[in-house]
C-alpha cells in the first residue's frame, strides 16, 4: 500500500495545479470574449470589402489599368507568414499550423525549398522557436505583436511585406493561421495574401454583376483601397489566430482542471484506502498482542 505522506503531498500538489489552470481557464475568457467581438465586427466589413475590390479588379481586366498588387508572377519567392502564439498550454493550436505551414513548403513549393528561395515570417514565439530549430530560412520575426494587437502595428507589418512584394524581393505570399470557429474549434487556414487574385468558384467571393457608380473614377478607387483591404485582411487574419489561441487555451485549462478534479477525486479514494489498511494494521497488533499476554 502507498506511503500516506507520499499521498497526501501529492494530493498537495495536484490542487495547487487544479487552482492554476483553473485562474488560467478563467483569463483566457476573459480575452476570448473581448477579442471575440472584435473578430465578429471586423468579419463582415473585411469580407465586403475583399469582395468589393475583387470584382472591381475583374471589372478592370480588360483596362490597360494595372496596380502594384495584381500582376502574377511566376512563383520563384515564396513567402510564407506563420501566425502562431508567444506562449503554449493551448493543446494542439500552434502543432496545427506549423504542420500545415511544413505541408505547404514540402508538398506546393517543394522546388524553391529546395534552392533556398522559400522564406518564413514568423509572428508567434512558438513558431518562430521551431522554425529556427528545423533550420529553415526565415525572413524576420514579430513576436512583440501579439502583445499588445493593434490595427496600427499590424498594418506596419504589412506594408513592408506589401513593399516586398512591388520591389520583387517575393513574388507569392501566403498567410498560415488558425480560424476561430468557437471556442472547442480552431480550424488552420491558408490564404494568399499577395499577389490579389481574382475570384475562383470555390473561393466563396460572388461576382457582381452590379453598375456602380465611381466617384472620381473606378481606377482611383482600386489604387486607394487595395493597399487598405490588404492591411485589413492581414490584421484580421492575426486578430483570428489570436482569438483562436484564447478559445484553445479555454478549452485546454477547462480540461485540465476537470482531469485535476479526477485525480483528486482517485487519490483522496487511495489515501483512504491506505489509511484504512493502516488502521486495520494496528488494530490486529493490539488485539495479536492482548491475544499473547493472556497466554
Amino acid at each position: 500500500m502507498a506511503n500516506l505522506k507520499a499521498i497526501r503531498i501529492r494530493i498537495s500538489s495536484v490542487r495547487s495545479t487544479r487552482q492554476i489552470t483553473s485562474a488560467m481557464k478563467m483569463v483566457a475568457a476573459a480575452k476570448l470574449r473581448k477579442a471575440q467581438d472584435k473578430i465578429v465586427r471586423l468579419r463582415p466589413y473585411a469580407n465586403k470589402l475583399h469582395e468589393i475590390l475583387v470584382n472591381l479588379s475583374q471589372s478592370l481586366a480588360d483596362s490597360e489599368f494595372t496596380n502594384n498588387y495584381s500582376p502574377i508572377r511566376t512563383p520563384e519567392k515564396i513567402l510564407i507568414i506563420l501566425i502562431t502564439s508567444n506562449r503554449g498550454l493551448c493543446g494542439a493550436f500552434n502543432s496545427n499550423a506549423i504542420k500545415e505551414a511544413r505541408r505547404i513548403a514540402v508538398e506546393k513549393y517543394e522546388a524553391q525549398l529546395e534552392r533556398g528561395n522559400l522564406k518564413f515570417l514568423a509572428i508567434g514565439k512558438k513558431g518562430y522557436d521551431l522554425l529556427r530549430k528545423q533550420k529553415v530560412s526565415i525572413a524576420g520575426e514579430y513576436n512583440d505583436l501579439l502583445n499588445e494587437l493593434s490595427f496600427e502595428k499590424a498594418s506596419a507589418i504589412a506594408e513592408k511585406i506589401m513593399e516586398s512584394f512591388i520591389n520583387g524581393s517575393v513574388d507569392k505570399v501566403e498567410i498560415i493561421y488558425n480560424h476561430f470557429k468557437n471556442a472547442a474549434v480552431q480550424n488552420v487556414a491558408g490564404e494568399v495574401f499577395l499577389p490579389v487574385e481574382p475570384a475562383s468558384d470555390n473561393s466563396g467571393i460572388k461576382n457582381s454583376s452590379v453598375d456602380y457608380i465611381y466617384e472620381p473614377d473606378r481606377e482611383e478607387i482600386v489604387r486607394e483601397l487595395i493597399p487598405k483591404s490588404l492591411k485589413i485582411q492581414f490584421y484580421k487574419a492575426v486578430l483570428d489566430s489570436y482569438v483562436a489561441e484564447n478559445g484553445a487555451r479555454m478549452t485546454a485549462m477547462h480540461k485540465a482542471t476537470d482531469n485535476a478534479t479526477t485525480m483528486i477525486r482517485e487519490l483522496t479514494l487511495l489515501y483512504n484506502k491506505a489509511r484504512q489498511a493502516a488502521i486495520t494494521n494496528q488494530i490486529l497488533e493490539v488485539v495479536s498482542g492482548a491475544e499473547a499476554l493472556k497466554g
